[in-house]
This record gives structure tokens, sequence and C-alpha cells, in this order.
């Protein structure tokens, strides 16, 4: 029986791993992690992730092929194929701080694997690395291994929150690099076997290693920057009156462009888009490319603009202050569909507001108060690390509370902003939130999912991103 062990029981070993087990009955699938609290959640009915689907595929393979545990070694040492899905955030400090990956914890994997194993290995990268780290793995492991044969993979995650089920069930493809060796083909040809219980072979791509590595900084890259641009888009279409949405559709209709991720927004989140284009820019920076650096750095300056620009529209349609003032915070995931607030632009934008002393009342259906509170008190890149390495008990913020309702959330405020695009939102009761607020009132839609017209009618003064403006906006000047 082929045995399966994962490093990291997190976004992408969780899933990635119960969806192998249902998939392939005959493999033992283990996953591991040196955090209690998040093996004893994965064993539980409580998940520690919140996906679509993913309670019904543990269920049903949980107990039988596929195990939590946090018995790191025993699982590691008895493994034919290991994954690591560790984090790799962006360093703080030291050389590269700012945008170069930290392998602390992915080389500590590596120095563990090499002294517990007492048989031949396939490593497989599956958290998001810079390009080159499998050769420094390979070294590691090398340089440690005992007479023992480690083949290393790059296997690089293509999943999307909020539909990682699917996405894992039904994959545009499945990635794997490896080496031009005989030993490195036939690792290859090991992992095409497990994922080929269910995925057809015309979508299991097979690279170099440093292609694969770079496939998922590339991909991420030019996702993000589709949103920057039709981000762009809107800062102009509100200078002229045109309507972002209107033009991202024409666009769209361009089959050489396609439709998909030209929503304009407050901007983009999550835990890979901005880590990655770092990533990438040092990359850049280290191989003597600095035009090219420069290139990618603007999708990320263009996504910092598009917040701050948010919460200068806000600041100064109020009157040129919110200080004192409630503000509804609708949503703070950095999508919906996912309880995940990594890099979320709710973050900033309640930042921003707080900085200018409003008193911010926020609800998300999926985020713990817990969680938001230590998002507003962490510094940048805190959040990557392992939560057991997290400042313990953040600082709570006075000025923020988070509440369960968004009725609540909306009672006697002066300003709502939706900042997630939770489909509860559209279905609100807007003339009891609105018979309920002070007045003026108004709406700052981050994700343009109101009716305009409709909340107009009821008496909402409504800030769209990209769309025509409010005649009381437009006497109110947003300074970038």
């Amino acid at each position: 029986m082929v045995k399966i062990c994962c490093i990291g029981a997190g976004y992408v070993g969780g899933p990635t791993m119960a969806v192998i087990a249902l998939k392939c009955p005959s493999i033992e699938v283990a996953v591991v992690d040196i955090s209690v609290s998040r093996i004893t959640a994965w064993n539980s009915d409580q998940l520690p992730i919140y996906e679509p689907g993913l309670e019904d595929v543990v269920k049903q393979c949980r107990g039988k092929n596929l195990f939590f545990s946090t018995d790191v070694e025993k699982h590691v040492s008895e493994a034919d194929i290991i994954f690591v899905s560790v984090n790799t955030p962006t360093k703080t400090q030291g050389l590269g701080a700012g945008k170069a990956a930290d392998l602390t914890y992915w080389e500590s994997a590596a120095r563990m694997i090499a002294d517990v194993s007492k048989s031949n290995k396939i490593v497989v990268e599956k958290s998001t690395v810079p390009v080159k780290t499998a050769e420094a793995i390979e070294k590691i492991l090398t340089h440690n291994s005992k007479g023992i044969d480690f083949q290393i993979l790059s296997n690089p995650e293509f999943l999307a929150e909020g539909t990682a089920i699917a996405d894992l069930f039904n994959p545009d493809r499945v990635l794997i690099g490896g080496r031009e060796t005989p030993g490195g083909q036939k690792a290859i040809q090991a992992l095409t076997d497990v994922y080929a219980h269910w995925v057809p072979l015309d979508r299991i791509l097979s690279t170099n290693l440093w292609s694969a590595e770079l496939s998922k900084l590339a991909a991420n890259a030019f996702l993000a920057q589709r949103i920057s641009s039709v981000n762009a888009m809107s800062a102009l279409c509100e200078a002229t009156g045109a309507d972002v949405a209107e033009v991202s559709h024409a666009v769209g209709k361009d089959t050489r462009i396609g439709s998909k991720f030209l929503n304009a927004s407050v901007g983009f989140g999550g835990s890979c888009f901005q880590k990655d284009i770092l990533n990438l820019v040092y990359i850049c920076e280290c191989n003597g490319l600095p035009e090219v650096a420069n290139y990618w750095k603007q999708v990320i300056k263009v996504n910092d603009y598009q917040k701050n620009r948010f919460v200068n529209r806000v600041v100064s349609s109020m009157f040129n202050t919110v200080s004192g003032k409630k503000i509804a915070v609708l949503g703070f995931a950095f999508k919906k569909d996912t309880g995940d607030t990594r890099e979320t632009p709710a973050i900033d934008v309640c930042k921003g507001l707080l900085g200018d002393k409003a008193r911010l009342s926020i609800y998300d259906p999926q985020v713990t108060e817990d969680q938001i509170q230590r998002d507003l008190s962490m510094k940048k890149f805190d959040w990557d690390h392992p939560i057991h390495l997290q400042p313990m008990s953040p600082t709570s913020v006075k000025q923020a509370s988070v509440v369960w309702d968004a009725y609540e959330a909306t009672k006697d405020a002066h300003g709502i902003c939706i900042l997630t695009e939770w489909d509860e939102f559209k279905k609100l009761d807007y003339q009891r939130i609105y018979d309920n607020m002070q007045k003026p009132a108004f709406v700052f839609d981050g994700r343009n999912i109101v009716n305009v017209e409709k909340l107009r009618e009821i008496g909402f003064i409504v800030y769209s991103i990209g769309k025509p403006l409010d005649p009381w906006l437009k006497d109110m000047p947003a300074v970038a």
C-alpha cells in the first residue's frame, strides 16, 4: 500500500490530502502538523477551515485511509511520498526583507525528513516557494541522506479558496516538475499515477523543476495583474462618468481576453497574490532584471492605491471627517465563501478609517471576533507564521467592535462599507437599515454588489467603485 504523508495541515494540505484519500482508497494518507489545536480541529466536527464541500469529503475518509496526527516523525518515516505544505512567509528582516520568502519552516521540515527517513522518499513541494527552492532542499537532503535516495518534485497548487474542492475534483491542470534524470522521471511517474486515479492524463503536465516553480508565481502574477488593470480603469471611469462594469463587459467579450477576473473592487487579497508577486520581484532583482521587477511591482502599487482611494472617498464624502462616527463594515474575509482573512483589503480599509478615529462595527458571517481583532492589531506579514509563533494575545482595537448580525452593525451608523461580496449582503432589507441609520446615510460598495438605483430611491448616498458618481460625491472630490 502506497503511503502519503503531508507536513502542514492548512488551507492547502488539508483539502488536497482529503481529496487524494477520497479518490484513491488504496492509498493511506496522513496529514501531520505540530499544532495540536489544528490537528484536534481536523479530527473534530468543527474543521479549522471553512471550504464548501470539505466537511463531506473529510467525513467520508477520516479514520479509513485519511488520518490527522501530531506524530510527525512516525508518519514521515513510514511514507513513500511526502508533501511539504508549510508556511513560506515574506521575510520581515535581513536580506530581502519585505520581498523574499522566508524558508525557515521549509528548511526545518527538510532536515527533519533527512533525520527520520529509513527508506527512499519522494519529497513534493506543495507550498508556494521561490524558484530554485527545490535545489536548496535537495542539497539539505542529499548532504544528510545516509545513503537514502531522495527525489524532489514541485507540484504547485492552483486552488482558489471558496471553490477548492471543486478545483481539486476537476482541475484545469496538475503540474509536476522534476529532474530530467531516470530517478526524477520515475518520481514524476509515481506522482502522476496518484493523480491519474481521477484526473485525465492530458491535464497532468510534467516539466523541469524550475518551470513548475515559476509557473505558480507567474499564474498568480497574471491574475493579480488583471485585477489591478480593471481597478486602474475604475478610477478613470469615476473621473470621466464611464461605468467600469460596462467597460469590463465589453473588454471581456474579446475571446483573447475573456471575462474572468475583470470585476473592479476595493482590491485583491488572499495569501498568495501579493506574496507571490513580491517573490517574483525579488527573484528578478537578484537576477539583474530591474525593469521586469518594476513592472510587477506596479501591480501591487495599484492595489494599495485602490484601497487608499476607497478610504479617502469614505472620509471626504462624510464632510472630511469620520472621527467618532460609527461606520458599519460588512464583510472582512478577502472574498466570499471562505473565512480566510489573509491580506484581505478589509484590514487596510479598517486601519485607514481607524486612523481617522472612526468607530467600526464589523460583521462577517465566517470570521471570528478573535481573528478580526488579531488582524487589526498585527504587523504586516505576521499572519503568515504558524499560529503558535504569532504574537500571543494581541491588544484588541477598542474602536472596533465585532457583531454577529448586519442589522446590529448598521444600527445608528453614519455609513456602510461593503468589503466582501457575500450573497447575503445583496438580500438585506436596506429600507430597514436606512430607517435605523444616522442621516445622511452612506453606502460605500467596495464590491459592486448592491442595486444602486434602488438604494438611492430609499435615500442613501451611494458610492460604487468605477461607476458614475452620485451628485453628492461630485462636490466632494476624494484626494488620493
